[in-house]
């Protein structure tokens, strides 16, 4: 016969195991739920911000983890040498105030922890906002006869600035011509690949010594890739530790091809990126992708060994995805079919191919 006092203590004992097992699971839900990604803003100083070389030694000026997001503003060329009014005679000098690096301002590095090489780098493009202005020039080719695709026609250097209305996302040319401005990170880096065989700064031989901005490779850089706007999202291979991300070249326009030297160039008061560490891919060249499309990426000297390399990673993604199963053969020929491989640009020396495959051929399962 059980007393009073036993039923009380035997209802204490499971009162308090009751509570134990529900302060677990209270604490093992907030242990599964996910944290918010932490916020950061990285400004375009003279101190975090490279003119012309992708430095793998260069401190990071911003450290955060994977998930976490980031707003980065940008500078115009030659660390913001180039304003309203800036002469050609000017954009020639600074030109050649740096030689072998490229025009180019980046942001950064920004190192992500936890990435390894080996692994890949997804960054989410959330938001741009430009600044005030835009210019697009092509440099004289009486000076410089292979920079541009028609450089030996143009003889004299020519400078367009062009004021951004952001309002209505426009751009006036000249009274009767407007554009739509569709900004854009020109470049977007990762690092560098010690196996680049760019130029190294100073004819260095040293893997690790800088590289110039001015070439596009495995670890992005200067691709001019113009489908990468608000609500993209690129995947490039890690190299170094820590990932090392860097953004410039701000473009608000351009055209594939980018055929007279420069885009729309401006600079961004805000790109905000959100960059995730990813452990469970594997990548030899860049790819991206938006709300309609997968995009395929190729870079080389050659247009043609370029249009080559972005083939074969359309056909590989194709052979590998599991939505539906394809053989080599069938990705090629869907390719051929669906593939709108474009001339990403022309004009800094590694030549790029981007190839267009729209999410859509693959149907809704009933």
């Amino acid at each position: 016969m059980i007393t009073f006092r036993w039923k009380r203590l035997v209802i204490t004992a499971l009162t308090s195991l009751l509570a134990a097992i529900l302060s677990v699971g209270v604490l093992q839900a907030a242990e599964a739920k996910p944290q918010e990604p932490k916020r950061h803003k990285l400004a375009a100083t003279l101190e975090t911000t490279q003119w012309g070389w992708l430095d793998p030694n260069e401190a990071p000026k911003l450290t955060v983890n994977s998930g976490d997001i980031v707003s980065i503003e940008t500078m115009m060329h030659s660390h913001n040498k180039i304003q309203l009014g800036t002469t050609m005679e000017d954009i020639v000098a600074l030109r050649k105030a740096n030689p072998g690096g490229g025009p180019h301002s980046v942001t950064g590095p920004i190192y992500v922890n936890g990435a390894e090489p080996g692994d890949v780098m997804e960054i989410r493009i959330l938001r741009i906002t430009p600044k005030a202005f835009g210019v697009n020039f092509n440099l004289p080719g009486k000076e410089f006869p292979t920079i541009g695709a028609l450089a030996p026609e143009f003889p004299e250097g020519f400078v367009k600035y062009l004021n951004l209305d952001w309002k209505n996302r426009q751009a006036e040319f000249k009274p009767g011509i407007t554009i739509d401005v569709k900004p854009f990170p020109g470049t977007l880096a990762v690092g560098i690949d010690p196996n680049d065989p760019s130029p190294r700064k100073g004819g260095a031989k040293d893997p690790m010594a800088p590289v110039s901005t001015l070439r596009p490779w495995k670890n992005g850089s200067n691709m001019d890739l113009n489908e990468l706007q608000e609500g993209s999202t690129i995947f490039i291979p890690v190299f170094l530790k820590g990932g090392l991300v860097w953004t410039g070249d701000s473009h608000c326009r351009q055209g594939n091809g980018e055929v007279n030297l420069t885009a729309l160039e401006c600079a961004f008061r805000d790109i905000t990126l959100q960059l995730i560490v990813r452990k469970d891919m594997k990548l030899d060249w860049p790819r991206a992708e938006n709300k309609t499309h997968w995009i395929f990426m190729g870079f080389d000297e050659d247009l043609n060994k370029a249009m080559v390399s972005a083939v074969r990673e359309t056909v590989d993604f194709l052979a590998s995805q599991k939505m539906v199963g394809l053989d080599r053969y069938e990705a090629y020929s869907i390719t051929s079919m669906v593939g709108d491989c474009r001339v990403t640009q022309v004009v800094d020396v590694r030549k790029g191919v981007h190839c267009m495959v729209p999410k859509s051929i693959f149907s809704k399962k009933k």
